[in-house]
């Protein structure tokens, strides 16, 4: 794949050996890195940190059992301590007591304290999640958190989601007050779908590229959408004769032709590549504003979508959406990019460039959140079951290597849709796209053995810095991908079995 998709075809190799990202102003509606940075701009970057007991290992429950079996995978609900969880529970009653029968059994349920940092989660995970005295076949693999980033912490679902089908439901106004309903048709939704009759053989596969005009843009529809419409064209199609093909590019892809083909897109799987909104130049005028617009999706030629548009909106009814944006699903607490960007920023030439970016960034004491745009989709009753999108920078790494003239990758992202296309659950998906975080971060902590050992022996090192910094690069990227909607969610197929 890589050999028969280069940006340079496309954009110009310049274009290609850049780091290009995903983001734009909400006022200018321009990218924030216009130029790009060198790639020897992350030669330098720090070493990420050290996360305890080798948390990113994977440890599957049961190995040997069809992932999609619920009754041997088992499914349960991770809340919130207090009031608040309480609430969420009693509001997602519908959903816990479908997927309950389903498996034939309770649903764990699971309550955590607020703003557990990387080793308060891996504890709870050893002590509580894995504690000895529970059987491994009563383990919920599949684990659905409740509550936004601040209840329930990002760190916790990233641990999880390394030997667990992890998701995330929250749904709240734009003051981030709970808005309990939403969870209600959220839980009818899914049930609705899954039990109803499947007419279905095949879903629709609909791929869609902003025509704003940009590098990153352009980068998206050479090495990742057109790689994945001939895989559709030549592997998937061919033993699913019923499945329908869509291309929105170009001219073909303002925001009214989005949302028409998404709305006729039943049970279907999405891939949309477009910036994100970031902060204004003047700063957001509210938290208010920042929620409900942050993550938004540029659509070129001025068009925005955003959550208002999709709150009463059919937009693939019943499906599942992969979302490539910078905080198209989240803005955390902290950025894994800040380090790194705040220190570029001191170096001359760089300041200027980068102070835009800066300001998007979560800054400390800010609460973290979901991101508007999928909770009001998630949120719809014709709206997807389950969004797999960024909760962090997303940069072209997840689907490009600039260190061979920006050469596609889309087989990452690619494996992912396979996954829901061939009527796989939600969490399946997102564990197939964490398997390349789990490589490529494996890689890079290598690299950084090898110096240490080079350094103590009084060698050279050994590392190539380039490939050292795009693996710094990738390993970061793939890490921001999260699940939002119930990772046990599965298309309404009459080709999907248990």
């Amino acid at each position: 794949m890589g050999s028969e998709h280069t940006l340079e075809k496309q954009s110009g190799a310049c274009h290609g050996a850049s780091l290009r990202l995903l983001l734009v102003g909400a006022d200018t509606l321009q990218p924030l890195l216009g130029r790009g940075l060198a790639p020897e701009a992350a030669w330098g970057a720090p070493r990420p940190e050290r996360l305890p007991r080798r948390a990113e290992v994977p440890s599957l429950e049961r190995p040997d059992a069809n992932p999609n079996d619920l009754p041997a995978q088992r499914w349960g609900v991770v809340a919130p301590e207090g009031p608040e969880g309480d609430a969420l529970l009693r509001a997602l009653a519908p959903l816990i007591e479908y997927r309950e029968k389903e498996q034939g059994a309770p649903a764990s349920r699971y309550r955590v304290p607020a703003d557990m940092d990387v080793t308060a989660a891996v504890r709870w995970r050893d002590g509580v999640y894995r504690a000895e005295e529970v059987p491994a076949e009563e383990r919920p693999r599949y684990l659905l958190l409740l509550g936004d980033l601040h209840q329930v912490s990002i760190e916790l679902q990233h641990v999880l989601a390394q030997s667990a089908f992890v998701g995330r439901l929250h749904f709240a106004q734009p003051s981030g007050v709970p808005e309990f309903g939403g969870h209600g048709t959220y839980a009818e939704k899914v049930v609705a779908f899954e039990t109803g009759a499947a007419v279905k053989e095949a879903p629709d596969v609909l791929l869609y590229t902003a025509p704003d005009g940009s590098a990153e843009t352009a980068a998206g529809q050479a090495l990742l959408v057109e790689p994945c419409q001939k895989v559709a064209e030549s592997r998937w199609r061919p033993r699913l004769p019923g499945m329908g093909l869509h291309v929105l590019s170009q001219e073909k892809a303002g925001l009214e032709a989005l949302l028409r083909a998404a709305g006729e897109a039943h049970s279907g799987v999405m891939l949309s590549v477009s910036h994100g909104l970031g902060q204004p130049t003047q700063g957001w005028a509210s938290v208010e504003a920042q929620r409900a617009l942050q993550g938004a999706l540029h659509l070129g030629a001025g068009q925005v979508l955003s959550a208002n548009l999709l709150r009463g909106t059919p937009f693939l009814p019943g499906g599942m959406w992969f979302c490539l944006a910078c905080f198209g699903a989240a803005t955390p607490p902290r950025s894994l990019f800040h380090p790194w960007l705040a220190a570029l920023g001191q170096q001359p030439g760089h300041d200027t460039l980068l102070d835009d970016v800066l300001r998007s960034l979560p800054r400390p004491g800010e609460k973290p959140f979901l991101s508007a745009l999928p909770q009001a989709a998630l949120a719809n009753p014709q709206g997807p079951l389950a969004v797999i999108g960024h909760s962090d920078l997303a940069w072209i790494f997840g689907f490009a290597d600039i260190t061979s003239g920006a050469s596609s990758r889309a087989s990452r992202i690619v494996s992912a849709l396979e996954v829901l296309v061939n009527g796989s659950r939600a969490g399946v998906a997102l564990d197939a796209l964490m398997r390349f975080y789990r490589d490529v971060n494996d890689g890079l902590m290598a690299d950084y053995q090898l110096r240490q050992d080079a350094l103590t022996e009084g060698r050279p090192d050994p590392v190539d810095p380039e490939r050292h910094g795009y693996r710094w690069m990738l390993r970061n990227d793939l890490r921001g991908y999260i699940l939002l909607g119930d990772p046990a969610a599965r298309l309404s197929l009459r080709s999907a079995t248990a």
